[in-house]
């Protein structure tokens, strides 16, 4: 699934920022400081465990799963503005039925490079 034509694509989310900023300030105005810091940290924790969910998931057997999972995360991953991570998620949530298992295992390697990007750029309060 992955081959020569995916090469534009790859490129494509390579370049996909890895946070954008405003989408906090956005939900700041929305529920206060406090509220969205609240929440941001569940959602640090929730997508560290859904990300290490996902290794323990046989593709074969959890496509279906693999696909809601990922659907959540790009939900929330775009909430909080981090782009990158969510463009990943929504192409799992997409793709999970045809994915081969090295292809899911190579998704799962840059959605946890995604993450880790966003936490390093992630403000600290």
């Amino acid at each position: 699934m992955f081959d020569a034509p995916v090469a534009p694509v790859q490129k494509a989310l390579d370049a996909e920022p890895t946070r954008e900023p405003r989408a906090y300030d956005a939900l700041v105005r929305e529920i206060g400081e406090d509220g969205a810091r609240e929440v941001r940290d569940v959602f640090w924790s929730e997508t560290c465990a859904r990300l290490q969910l996902f290794r323990t998931l046989s593709l074969g057997q959890h496509a279906g799963k693999i696909a809601r999972e990922a659907h959540s995360l790009k939900s929330a991953a775009g909430t909080f503005g981090y782009v990158r991570l969510a463009t990943l998620a929504l192409l799992l949530e997409k793709t999970a039925e045809m994915l081969r298992e090295v292809e899911f295992h190579d998704l799962l390697d840059r959605m946890d490079a995604a993450y880790a990007a966003a936490r390093a750029q992630e403000p600290q309060a």
